[in-house]
């Protein structure tokens, strides 16, 4: 890719992707395989990495957003009266852990709640698999959504990326994960040369900002992008209610609305249809004791 790519001012609308992010500016990737660096019209709302527009020409290598395609998924996630989107169109998320350093598994609950919101696909990926013994110990706290059939795939990108490039083929996958999990070795496996585009694309906007501090989509194949998004310490969900939380545990669903109280906290009211299915092992402890930890953050009893 060479983000140097110009489109003549007098050339027609095109459609094409946002890849990357930065304030008020976008670099949309057309169709036509040219980049153009884009502002929108002062009506649209902000763009965020995988929107699908059309983008008319203004100069060499410059445009402006004309329209938005409507989105088939918004992953995202949320502070108090604050959203913080994250990827358009994506079918799927990977969530980035390893057994070094410790990661949070409540984060990774949180952000496979958001995912089950938008309807999209959800694996864990575990690095530094070359670790025998922290690999492990992950791939035992994992072991609650392994049992209701989430995706754990454990590799070492430094050595073989192939286990986790064969979970992506087809997909608009974001990489998501804290700091310290090798998530940008995960990407310059995926993408050799990850770090130069990435250096290239900032001098193209003349962005002057950090690029790592935003989201950045990559075409693997035509079939085939991955997202990735800086590192993260939190996953708010107030941009869900107490019940789509809940639902983003899909071991509960079949439980759900049939408590003996439609306001059930599935705490230790009686005729609690959820408790009663932990209680005869049909839902994880860890996964009751996670759910009540989200829920006591994010949506506190009155």
């Amino acid at each position: 890719m060479s983000a140097r790519s110009t489109t003549r001012p007098e050339e027609a609308a095109v459609r094409g992707q946002v890849i990357a992010a930065f304030g008020r500016q976008y670099l949309v990737e057309t169709e036509r395989g040219a980049f153009l660096r884009c502002v929108t019209r002062a009506k649209q709302g902000g763009l965020v990495c995988g929107d699908r527009v059309v983008a008319i020409p203004t100069g060499p290598g410059e445009g402006v957003v004309d329209a938005v395609e409507a989105r088939r998924s918004l992953f995202q996630r949320a502070a108090a009266h604050r959203a913080k989107p994250i990827a358009a169109n994506a079918t799927q998320v990977a969530i980035v852990v390893a057994g070094e350093p410790s990661f949070s598994e409540e984060l990774v609950y949180r952000a496979i709640a958001a995912a089950e919101h938008e309807r999209m696909k959800a694996l864990v990926v575990v690095n530094k698999a070359d670790l025998p013994g922290p690999t492990r110990d992950a791939a035992n706290r994992l072991a609650p959504l392994a049992g209701i059939g989430y995706r754990v795939v454990a590799l070492s990108a430094r050595t073989n990326i192939a286990p986790l490039a064969a979970e992506l083929a087809g997909e608009t996958t974001v990489l998501v994960g804290q700091s310290g999990m090798g998530k940008s070795t995960i990407v310059n496996a995926l993408v050799p040369g990850a770090n130069a585009e990435t250096r290239e694309i900032s001098k193209f906007l003349d962005s002057g900002r950090h690029t790592t501090t935003h989201a950045r989509l990559y075409h693997l194949d035509a079939g085939t992008a991955i997202v990735d998004c800086p590192g993260l310490q939190d996953f708010g969900l107030a941009h869900l209610s107490r019940a789509e939380i809940e639902q983003g545990f899909p071991d509960l669903r079949a439980y759900l609305g049939t408590c003996r109280f439609s306001d059930c906290s599935h705490r230790s009211e009686p005729g609690c249809a959820v408790l009663a299915a932990a209680r005869a092992g049909r839902i994880h402890a860890r996964r009751m004791e996670l759910l009540q930890r989200i829920l006591a953050a994010e949506r506190p009893a009155p």
